[in-house]
């Protein structure tokens, strides 16, 4: 992982303060479920360039062509012409002449990864289709894209079926037309372009933080507050690269925030929704964790056993009866809301519960309606 701290251009050697806007938009390696990403640790660079002081004046993408590896000089026209090029903070062509001292910012979405693409027909639930975009209701179970130890069944692998006769799936690509992912066992919506264009612009709008973006969690405890805001930077864990970590001193990761709504409460555990100001790695399930409330049946973060409630044999079964019915961690993607990128319009989708969190819930209704009873 590359640390946020300094980021250092390929060929150029500039290493930029993150302070000035130095940073790499994606926190996580590729790494299959792994590594697979909450809400939406965007798949995009952002690269920042001082011009040096004697350089000569030059057009803006054969002075980023020059200086950028493995970036071809169509991709950085498409980021100009698509806004994601600034020049001492102001959007430039690809005919801008650089001068010394010039602030050039870039967002793009990540290059090509280099990986044998197998088209697989794989049934996918389409919320939305049109010329531009794809919004897709993924399901729990189903890695986002190809790393490691999966290679085929993924998402990517559907839509480079389905999307075979559109150039940007022709071409292998393991992250094509992605701007975002979750996790592997998290459910829900994603968006993903069809097109460099729509790719370049929605890009640009995650790295911005205008993206709406609320998914649904159950979560151990009785949490104080009907809403609140967690904070803290999240990075890898010292102690387990396979988790992420809170750094509450901000004394390393990347800062993240989660504003949550209670929705219902059921005593031992609660509903809650999670809107995403950040998209980090994790994000929602490293942050209740810390708060002392993980998602319920969260193997990784501690949710698979019995947090809060009795220990009698009864509520036991009853617990072990709801992790059966959720293999999963309870986190379902609801819904997504951005600027359409081509008729600019503000879109918003939406979807409804699975049916597993749905069941989940049901009998946490059920649970509670019974005591009450008992309690009468």
């Amino acid at each position: 992982m590359v640390k946020e701290q300094y980021f250092t251009l390929p060929l150029m050697g500039v290493a930029v303060p993150a302070e000035q806007g130095a940073e790499l938009g994606s926190a996580a390696d590729v790494a299959g479920d792994d590594m697979e990403v909450e809400g939406a640790d965007e798949l995009f660079e952002h690269f920042a360039i001082t011009v040096d002081k004697g350089q000569k004046m030059l057009r803006l993408d054969k002075y980023l062509v020059d200086r950028m590896e493995h970036c071809s000089r169509n991709r950085i026209q498409t980021a100009a012409d698509n806004g994601s090029i600034l020049v001492n903070g102001v959007p430039a062509k690809s005919s801008y002449k650089v001068k010394p001292m010039d602030h050039i910012t870039l967002v793009m979405p990540y290059p090509k990864r280099e990986i044998e693409i197998i088209p697989e027909n794989i049934p996918l639930e389409i919320v939305h289709e049109d010329d531009d975009i794809i919004i897709v209701n993924k399901a729990a179970g189903m890695v986002v894209h190809p790393g490691c130890g999966n290679y085929s069944g993924t998402l990517v692998n559907a839509l480079t079926y389905h999307l075979r006769d559109l150039p940007l799936f022709q071409e292998g690509d393991m992250r094509a037309g992605l701007v975002h992912r979750i996790d592997k066992d998290t459910s829900g919506l994603l968006v993903v372009a069809k097109n460099e264009r729509a790719h370049t612009r929605l890009a640009k709008q995650f790295f911005d933080h205008t993206i709406h973006r609320r998914y649904v969690a159950l979560v151990w405890g009785n949490l104080e507050e009907d809403e609140g805001t967690i904070t803290g930077n999240i990075g890898r864990s010292p102690k387990d690269r396979l988790q992420m970590y809170v750094f509450a001193d901000g004394s390393d990761g990347k800062h993240a925030v989660t504003h949550y709504k209670v929705l219902k409460r059921f005593g031992y555990v609660t509903l809650v929704e999670c809107r995403l100001e950040t998209g980090r790695t994790h994000q929602i399930r490293v942050h209740m964790s810390w708060q002392g409330h993980p998602l319920f049946n969260d193997e990784r973060y501690g949710g698979n056993r019995i947090l809060k409630g009795t220990t009698f044999s009864k509520y036991k079964q009853f617990i072990e009866n709801c992790f059966t019915l959720l293999p999963r961690q309870a986190l379902h993607a609801r819904s997504l809301g951005f600027v359409h990128p081509t008729t600019g319009e503000n879109v918003y989708f939406e979807s409804e519960l699975p049916e597993d969190l749905l069941s989940v819930i049901a009998k946490w209704e059920g649970y509670v309606a019974s005591r009450q009873l008992d309690e009468e």
